[in-house]
This record gives structure tokens, C-alpha cells and sequence, in this order.
């Protein structure tokens, strides 16, 4: 979405053209139906809620599919399934399938939100590997886990989903695709797969939990201004043992609330026709809420977010597998953007300079570590936006033979594409792979402050699990945790613009049929100063809330460091050349 905040503003020196009074008129009128349209589209994706919620929360796949293995009936249960991707609308998987290609296993992230964004059209990451003739194959997973689920639960059912792709393809070793938290899965999966599997490509996926650049990437911060993972289990337990994902998500719209409460509702408002179909589309996975364990999520904080331990190689998962980040043997492909704030080039990649010491030390452990840098795109069109999907997904699939028969160190993957086509269409672009140095990798490491983080931590946990956490789960029970999810603002500011919550909303949709039937075609372009003067005016709220969330940053960066101490900062005296958040200068990149 463009930035309403930079409009360009009227030259000085050009005499403003003030409109008519009946220009003035007309632009009220239509505001006012904009206004009437926007508000139904609300009530609209209210009902969409209620509905998916009534069906039990279904993925939103838009790939037919049949189910071979659901690990809910395993001896050791978990919420997952395999699924085997068969067409697209009228087109059959089998009809594009190479035989020599090897399979692909796509797994989405547990992260608030349940399955299948990344592949609601056919321009997507499973699209794409469909058209290149990959067998595909999907892992979902389901609204609840599974009663006492654990993460090596759900390990061990990845295990096996690999087992059974790998069975019906007899002499491929499968490719793993994980995206954003599905990385660090496929990850520790490579780990207990150990020479059954092929590349592994990770999408937006951290690794490097403490990395950031101060003032860029607050969410790092997070695990020490709470307190540590003790949160995390206090909402569990008030869940009943189930972690409502909706914490998650809306941990995701404070980061950059502008956008959460602003920004992302000004394109329905400016063209409420063009833009409904897109908008209640997305919001149909966006505010449909998927729960954890209670063991799943304090093991994920505790461990990965809070103790850093996968990027250490101290990580014990308690069943005996080696989490080494060395003795990983697939070739990586890792996909990072700059304009990502979830999961940025720091965490994507920082982990590299630290298991490896130098270039030597990764070409004599014989891994094979690729890298693709997007410039600007945000954490989730990594995985579902279609001009991503046809550039640089379609490229690193391209290229994953390659891949293999690269030697062992370090490369950027660079995709040459002169005539600037987006459908990037062949002989019209080219990938290659330069040879790039583990040293040049300029990410300061973490601060002790974090080593004191993890110790904060484990104090407040262990006095949170002896004097609060055995009466807290006494009293929970079923209907509370429910009610408790029904209340949580992230469904309540939703559902509660249906009819049938808000009855005044069934007259909003009897006026918004009034209005589409009243509505003069193009209004959209009518009263241009009077619409320019708008975007403007809503500019400049986008710009006061951006300011007022680069003061609260400001103010988390400031009070970690006095609850921690400091920590070191990339440019001089640092480590390196200072990353911005739109500048890849610290990693060292073909353009």
C-alpha cells in the first residue's frame, strides 16, 4: 500500500484551486457513502468470523488436497497432518509432475494463525512448485492441540510425515520449505532427519533470537520487559492448558500499531468496491485464532525467544537428538527481506558468523549456505505475496539442484532479471550463486544483557510455578478459558459488528444496498482536490501514530537497558557498518 503520509503536497507556488460549493456537496455525499460501504464490509467480515469459527476453523487452502497421515490418531498424538497438494481449481497436480523432481514439504508456522495463507491462489509458494512439477505436500495442523501435547510431539509426527513422503518417493530425499516459525521446525526436523532430507529453505525464519538493531527491532526486547516466560504460562493456565493465539497476533499489530489500527483499513475506505474481496479474504485467516500447549509455547519462549539456545547449540529437547547447528548437513536456503520486522536479516542470518567461526570453519563442516535478500517487502509477503511467489520463490526452486552442487561455504543467490519483466519469464532472467565470506557478515553479537534476561527469567518462573501457578490451574476449567477467549479484544473489537451482537448493523447493511444501488460509477475519481486533500489529512494521522510508536520504541529501548544494562550497537566502535532498517550495507550483497 502506498504511503498516504508521503503524498506529495501542493507546490507553493501553484494558486490551490478551491472547489465549488456544489463540489463540496458532492464530495460530502460520496465520503458519506464511502463511510456506509466501509462499515458494511466490517459487519461482513464480523459474520465471517462468527462462520468460520462455527465450522470449526478450516484451513483456507485454496489447493485441493487429500489427507494421508493425521497425527491426531499417532500413539503419541499432535495436531498436525500431512497433506498431499492434487489441483488447483481444474487442474490436476499429476498433469505437471516431473518424476525426477524430488518431493516438497511446505510447513506453516504456528504462530497465532492457523494454515494455508501461502497458498489461498495459484501465484504462491505451492503454486509455483506445482507449475515447476514438484510433488507438494502440506503440513496443517488443527484450531487445538492435542491433551499433554509437547513439542517433541510434534517433532516426532513431522518425523514420520517425512518418512511417509519419503516412502512414496523412493531415492528423493524430500525438500523441506519452512515458513517464518515453520523454519526453526524444519530445522530441528533436519536434526532428527539426518540424511533423509534434501535442501532446507527457510522463509522469514529466525534463528537468531537476540539479534536486532536498536531502535529498529523492538520485538527482541520483549522477553525482558515482561518479565520473562512467566506471562506465557500464566495465560496458559488461565487457558485451561491451551495458549490462545490471538496473544500472538496482537503482539504482531502492536509492533507497528499504525498499521494494525490505521493504515491497513485506509485502502477499504478510499475505494470500499474495489478493495472488499481483498480485504475480507485476508482477514478471514487473520482473525481466526489457533492455540498452543501449554508445554509447546514455554518451551518455544523459553528456549528459543528467551534462552537463544538453538543459535548457542545448548538446546536439549529432552529425547536424546543432538541440536547442534554444526552437524547439520542439508544445504540452506535462506530468504530474508529488509523491510521485514518480525523475523529481520539480523535474525535470519546473525547465527551464521556464531556456529561458524569464519568461512574455513563452514567449508570444513561441508554445509552449504545460500541467502536471498529482498529489499523491502514485509514479514508476511515473504510467503504469500504473488510477485514473491513469481520472482524469488520460483527462482530458489528453480535453482535448488544447484544448490546441491555448489562446494561447501557461503553464497548470495543473485536472480538477474535486465528487462524488469515481474513475470520474470525465462530466457529473460538468470540465477547465480556468488561466493560471499562468513567474516563479512557485520551483526554485532548479543549483549550480555540478554545472559541477564535468561536469568531474570528463570528466577520470576520459578517463583510464578511454586507460589501462583498450582492455585491459578486448580481454578481453571473449561468454560472459563472459553469465555476468556471470547473476551480477548482481538475477537471481541471483531465480532461484535455483527447483526447479531449490534442489531443497528443490520441498518448499516440495508443502507450500504441503497447506496450500491444509488452509487454513480467512477465516483472514486470525482472532486480530485477535494480527494487529494483527503489522502492528506489521513497522512498526517498515519504519520502522528508512526511518531507516537517511535517514542513508545524509544521508551522500551531506554528502560531495557536500565533494567539490563547496555548493549552494543553496530557502526563505529561496533562490530561493522550500522543496518537500517531499508539498507543491507552489513551484509554483503551483489547490488
Amino acid at each position: 500500500m502506498a504511503d498516504l503520509g508521503s503524498a506529495t503536497p501542493t507546490d507553493p507556488a501553484t494558486p490551490a484551486v478551491l472547489p465549488d460549493m456544489s463540489d463540496a456537496a458532492g464530495y460530502m455525499i460520496e465520503a458519506w457513502q464511502r463511510a456506509i460501504l466501509f462499515w458494511d464490509v466490517q459487519r461482513e467480515r464480523a459474520n465471517d468470523i462468527l462462520s468460520q469459527y462455527s465450522a470449526g476453523a478450516p484451513d483456507i487452502l485454496a489447493f485441493r488436497h487429500e489427507t494421508l497421515l493425521d497425527a491426531r490418531r499417532f500413539p503419541r498424538p499432535a495436531n498436525y497432518a500431512l497433506l498431499r497438494i492434487t489441483a488447483y481449481g481444474e487442474d490436476e497436480a499429476d498433469h505437471c509432475l516431473d518424476p525426477a523432481k524430488p518431493p516438497l514439504i511446505v510447513i506453516d508456522p504456528r504462530a497465532g494463525h492457523g494454515p494455508g495463507i501461502g497458498g489461498t491462489r495459484r501465484e504462491s509458494e505451492l503454486g509455483i512448485a506445482l507449475h515447476e512439477g514438484y510433488p507438494v505436500y502440506f503440513v496443517t495442523f488443527f484450531p487445538a492441540p492435542c491433551p499433554g501435547q509437547t513439542l517433541i510431539d510434534v517433532l516426532h509426527a513431522l518425523r514420520r510425515f517425512v518418512d511417509a513422503v519419503a516412502a512414496r518417493h523412493e531415492g528423493r530425499s524430500p525438500i523441506l520449505y519452512g515458513n517464518c516459525q515453520g523454519g526453526w521446525a524444519a530445522i530441528l526436523l533436519a536434526l532428527h532427519c539426518e540424511g533423509s532430507l534434501g535442501p532446507v529453505v527457510l522463509n522469514g525464519s529466525p534463528l537468531s533470537y537476540w539479534s536486532g538493531e536498536p531502535g529498529v527491532n523492538p520485538m527482541r526486547l520483549a522477553g525482558g520487559l515482561s518479565g520473562g516466560v512467566w506471562p506465557v504460562r500464566l495465560l496458559a493456565d488461565l487457558g485451561d492448558g491451551q495458549f490462545d493465539g490471538a496473544w500472538l497476533v496482537q503482539n504482531f499489530e502492536g509492533l507497528k500499531p499504525e498499521n494494525a489500527l490505521w493504515e491497513k483499513y485506509l485502502p477499504l475506505f478510499l475505494d470500499p468496491e474495489g478493495e472488499r474481496a481483498r480485504f475480507l479474504a485476508f482477514e478471514r485467516w487473520w482473525n481466526t485464532f489457533y492455540a498452543l500447549s501449554r508445554d509447546e509455547i514455554t518451551t518455544i519462549v523459553r528456549h528459543l525467544f528467551i534462552g537463544n539456545e538453538l543459535e548457542r547449540g545448548v538446546l536439549d529437547l529432552g529425547d536424546g537428538t543432538r541440536i547442534d547447528l554444526r552437524e547439520l548437513r542439508s544445504p540452506l536456503v535462506i530468504f530474508a527481506s529488509q523491510g521485514d520486522n518480525i523475523t529481520p536479516p539480523h535474525q535470519a542470518l546473525g547465527w551464521i558468523a556464531r556456529v561458524y567461526r569464519d568461512t574455513d570453519a563452514l567449508k570444513q563442516a561441508g554445509q552449504r549456505i545460500v541467502y536471498l535478500l529482498n529489499p523491502k517487502v514485509g514479514h508476511l509477503g515473504i510467503f504469500v505475496s504473488a510477485s514473491v511467489a513469481r520472482f524469488e520463490h520460483r527462482a530458489i526452486l528453480e535453482a535448488l539442484d544447484d544448490v546441491s552442487l555448489l562446494a561447501p561455504g557461503l553464497y548470495e543467490m543473485t536472480i538477474d532479471n535486465p528487462t524488469g519483466d515481474p513475470e520474470c519469464r525465462k530466457p529473460q532472467y538468470s540465477v547465480g550463486f556468488v561466493e560471499r565470506r562468513v567474516e563479512d557478515l557485520h551483526f554485532a553479537p548479543p549483549s550480555a544483557a540478554f545472559d541477564r534476561v535468561g536469568e531474570v527469567s528463570k528466577w520470576n518462573d520459578a517463583v510464578y510455578g511454586a507460589l501462583v501457578s498450582p492455585w491459578i490451574r486448580a481454578a481453571a476449567n473449561p468454560a472459563a478459558a472459553a469465555m476468556a477467549r471470547w473476551m480477548h479484544p482481538m475477537r471481541v473489537s471483531r465480532y461484535l459488528l455483527s447483526e447479531r451482537f449490534a442489531p443497528w448493523m443490520g441498518g448499516v447493511a440495508v443502507m450500504a444496498d441503497a447506496v450500491r444501488a444509488a452509487r454513480a460509477p467512477g465516483g472514486n475519481d470525482k472532486f480530485p482536490t477535494l480527494r487529494l486533500a483527503e489522502r492528506d489529512a489521513l497522512g498526517a494521522v498515519t504519520q502522528a501514530l508512526r511518531a507516537t510508536r517511535e517514542m513508545r520504541d524509544t521508551w522500551h529501548e531506554f528502560l531495557f537497558r536500565a533494567l539490563y544494562g547496555g548493549f552494543q550497537r553496530n557502526g563505529p566502535g561496533g562490530s561493522g557498518p550500522t543496518i537500517q532498517e531499508r539498507d543491507v550495507s552489513g551484509i554483503p550483497t551483489a547490488g
